[in-house]
């Protein structure tokens, strides 16, 4: 609703006791802080992703404010403010499976951005894997979780090696890569980022305890656009030998050779309907 305008002659015209005039822009501003100050947690989540990731796309990293304005908001998020508890069944020990599934709570997804929670009970295991072009932001909402992440090495030779008997201290593909992280981390504690070329791109996530992962991948997965979820082994350095390849001894702990495999045939991920505070999506 706009702002009554006032005659110069008229008796309580703000102008003529030098008072100032309020605008349309002010009182929106204004209400548009109310609105957020309103917000649940969750909403205030997917409002700041919409708003962070509107102009990002593939390999298209958000601005360091952006950045630092979602992860601001993430490292608030508890678990009561998505519906969970650690006595939900999803983070409950089963002797049925030797690897225990993970289940996935769909939040939203868009062509920009999703957001999703992971629910891990103990010792489970999202094995290593990649996320090409993309900036992701993953918060542990409960529980103790080992996270170890990698970069590939830039320029670094290829072992492309497709000969009818390979050696079998090389196997063929392996791709060279640093580590990044390799650390336990118990909630709360600070929301981790990792982009396109940097940050761990590459990370394997593996239950300390029971635990809860509240992701946004910005943009999602996509196989038509070649946004594929790529799988790998890691080996220790001093495992193989590839031409063109040396690192000094004291720094081979820091380096992996990777090698893309299939999707694990153990890997049971099970979706499960989210019942945590709606979601308005606008």
């Amino acid at each position: 609703m706009g702002i009554e305008t006032t005659t110069p002659n008229r008796k309580g015209n703000k102008e003529i006791y030098g008072l100032p005039v309020e605008t349309n822009s002010h009182n929106k501003t204004k209400k548009c802080r109310r609105r957020h100050r309103k917000m649940s947690p969750v909403q205030r989540l997917y409002q700041t992703c919409k708003d962070v990731f509107s102009f990002c796309g593939a390999g298209i990293v958000p601005s360091p404010e952006d950045i630092q304005r979602l992860r601001s908001v993430l490292d608030t998020m508890k678990p009561a403010d998505v519906g969970l508890t650690p006595e939900l069944p999803y983070f409950r020990m089963t002797v049925a499976r030797r690897t225990p599934a993970i289940t996935y709570l769909h939040l939203h997804e868009c062509e920009k951005f999703s957001m999703g929670i992971f629910c891990l009970p103990p010792s489970g295991v999202l094995p290593l894997h990649n996320h090409p072009g993309m900036t992701v932001f993953s918060k542990i909402l409960f529980g103790t979780m080992h996270i170890k992440s990698y970069d590939w090495v830039a320029d670094a030779p290829e072992d492309r090696s497709t000969t009818a008997n390979p050696s079998p201290a090389t196997p063929p593909g392996v791709r060279l890569a640093k580590v990044k992280v390799d650390a336990d981390f118990t909630a709360p504690c600070n929301t981790s980022i990792l982009y396109p070329a940097d940050g761990g791109n590459m990370h394997c996530f593996t239950a300390v305890t029971a635990c809860a992962v509240l992701d946004v991948l910005g943009p999602p997965y996509s196989d038509p656009d070649g946004r594929h979820c790529q799988y790998y082994l890691d080996f220790p350095f001093s495992h193989f030998s590839v031409d063109g390849v040396s690192v000094a001894e004291e720094e081979k702990e820091g380096y992996a050779w990777l090698q893309e495999i299939e999707k694990p045939e153990d890997l049971a991920v099970d979706g499960a309907k989210y019942r945590g505070p709606k979601i308005v999506e606008n």
